[in-house]
């Protein structure tokens, strides 16, 4: 009777212990979130905390940690408890600084567990007016026959509007010279001033001098025209098929958080960007949308950082 009571006892236990995952889920949030925020624009971020603040009824704060590309709030989500209350907010430099040293693993990968690709944000191809150039094959010419006499603005070595920069170069087989600035924002000013003549640029900065023709656009990085401006082709379907370059956002949670946890941020997340006012934000602000499950940014992610060891190497920039 005692060898009975006691497996009826451990049996018991297991039992329990195997619904602490999914009690722990719907009990889920019980104190507040914590979003560490290390890279970029802080509008989606803190949109999807003012929205799930709502659904939840526990503050989910935006904690902003920049320095370091994003190492800073990385190592911080990275130490944190694997428990659903601290997440990161990933963006494309996360896997541009892995691609720049593809022999050490990713530590999206190594240390953290997606949860959703939340946008993606193409850049948009622009010329000062000074170039006689209203096509990408239009603007391929004219640098054809002034080889090394244009110059392209970007907001730093290794940033995507420099690979896209850099990759049009090799595809198109072109000699435009880099010219590095400390923000995206001193790299649109001496475009509009003619110091430079070509930039890749996000579609906030670029469509209100596109519209006031202070500037020209003439084609979208992405593999699809943008939701922002579909009258202009991509650069894929100008003549460059296979170009593609991408900034995007999404939610990682630190390596260990219970399969249970990520779904109810997925599920709820999601919800969120279905949302018309919250589309419309993220549109006006020149991200697109986008919601995957948990499996599908993994698989994201790792395509991505293969896109950029491919891309880096294939352009020989070296990062600062």
């Amino acid at each position: 009777m005692v060898i009975i009571s006691r497996l009826a006892t451990c049996a018991c236990v297991v039992i329990l212990s195997g619904l602490v995952p999914v009690a722990f889920a719907e009990t889920y949030p019980a104190k507040p979130v914590r979003v560490v925020l290390g890279l970029g624009s802080d509008l989606l971020p803190r949109l999807a905390a003012q929205k799930l603040t709502g659904v939840w009824g526990q503050q989910v704060i935006v904690d902003q940690r920049p320095g370091g590309r994003g190492a800073i709030a990385t190592e911080i989500v990275a130490k944190s408890n694997p428990d659903g209350y601290t997440w990161l907010i990933s963006t494309a430099t996360h896997t541009i600084n892995a691609g720049f040293h593809p022999d050490v693993q990713s530590s999206l990968e190594s240390d953290f567990a997606p949860v959703m690709l939340l946008a993606t944000a193409a850049y948009y191809l622009l010329v000062h007016p000074s170039v006689p150039a209203k096509s990408v094959a239009e603007l391929v010419e004219y640098a054809r026959a002034k080889p090394g006499q244009l110059n392209y603005s970007t907001s730093g070595i290794g940033s995507p509007p420099h690979l896209a920069a850099e990759l049009l170069k090799i595809m198109a087989r072109i000699n435009i010279v880099h010219v590095p600035y400390k923000s995206s924002a001193t790299a649109t000013t001496d475009l509009l001033g003619g110091h430079v003549q070509v930039s890749f640029q996000y579609a906030p900065t670029a469509m209100p001098h596109v519209q006031s023709g202070k500037l020209r656009l003439l084609a979208v990085t992405g593999v699809k025209r943008s939701l922002m401006a579909p009258e202009f082709p991509t650069v894929a379907e100008s003549g460059f098929p296979g170009f593609e370059v991408l900034g995007w956002n999404g939610v990682h949670v630190p390596k260990g958080t219970p399969k249970q946890i990520i779904a109810r941020i997925n599920k709820d997340t999601l919800e969120v960007l279905k949302l018309p006012d919250v589309r419309n934000r993220m549109l006006n602000a020149g991200l697109e949308p986008v919601g995957t499950t948990p499996e599908e940014f993994g698989v994201f992610v790792k395509t991505n950082l293969a896109h950029w060891i491919q891309l880096i190497k294939q352009t020989g920039i070296h990062a600062e």
